[in-house]
């Protein structure tokens, strides 16, 4: 009734279905969406699951860093083990190249045959405590005096021969090593007059008498 006779309307564009056009849109997402590769719960967000191969390959690589770790412990567990070994035979030797810091160096080896050169009173304190101890103990009146005296003369005398050898010892460094670092030397000394000359570390390599 309404027709246009110059321009006609085809009747299929009047009564077109719409369902293949409204589902065309659905059916682009459903097709882009199921190309999409499905996450692996453990990967990262927007990275694909890693192939199984890959994995087995990080696995083994991690399997080999842990293994690495316990050899590199045991390596340095071992080369401590020698080091120890090397510094126990240099305290024996006076090997100066594997000796501990504090007895290291010209001055330290010269204080130690300083002091292995003769003899002091302060080498037989720990014997005679032992003697004075079981006296002091012993019930009789006159023992007791006697160990109280003989503690007294013991001291004294300890502390009047490290005077006299600290004094000639520093004096005598003083003259051989002008140039080096002579602290803590005669300290170091009179701390080793207290050892048994047997137990001394490292042991004596002069005799007594002997001039070092």
């Amino acid at each position: 009734m309404w027709s246009n006779p110059g321009h006609p309307v085809p009747l299929g564009f009047v009564f077109r279905s719409r369902t293949k056009e409204e589902k065309a849109p659905g059916a682009d997402k459903a097709t882009v969406t199921g190309s999409t590769q499905t996450r692996h719960p453990e990967a990262p967000k927007g990275r694909p699951t890693p192939k199984r191969s890959v994995a087995q390959s990080q696995r083994r690589s991690v399997a080999n860093t842990t293994m690495s770790r316990k050899e590199a412990s045991k390596r340095q567990r071992e080369e401590r083990r020698a080091a120890l070994e090397r510094q126990r035979q240099a305290l024996a030797s006076g090997d100066e190249r594997y000796l501990p810091a504090r007895d290291k160096g010209p001055v330290r080896r010269f204080a130690r045959d300083f002091v292995d050169s003769r003899f002091h009173i302060a080498e037989w304190f720990l014997p005679m405590a032992v003697v004075i101890l079981v006296l002091s103990m012993v019930q009789v009146a006159q023992l007791q005096n006697i160990a109280l005296l003989l503690w007294l003369v013991v001291i004294v005398m300890i502390v009047l021969d490290s005077v006299v050898t600290g004094f000639r010892l520093k004096k005598t460094l003083a003259e051989r090593f002008p140039d080096e670092n002579r602290r803590g030397a005669v300290a170091y000394a009179l701390m080793r007059t207290l050892q048994m000359r047997r137990l001394r570390l490292p042991k004596p390599q002069v005799k007594r008498g002997e001039r070092p």
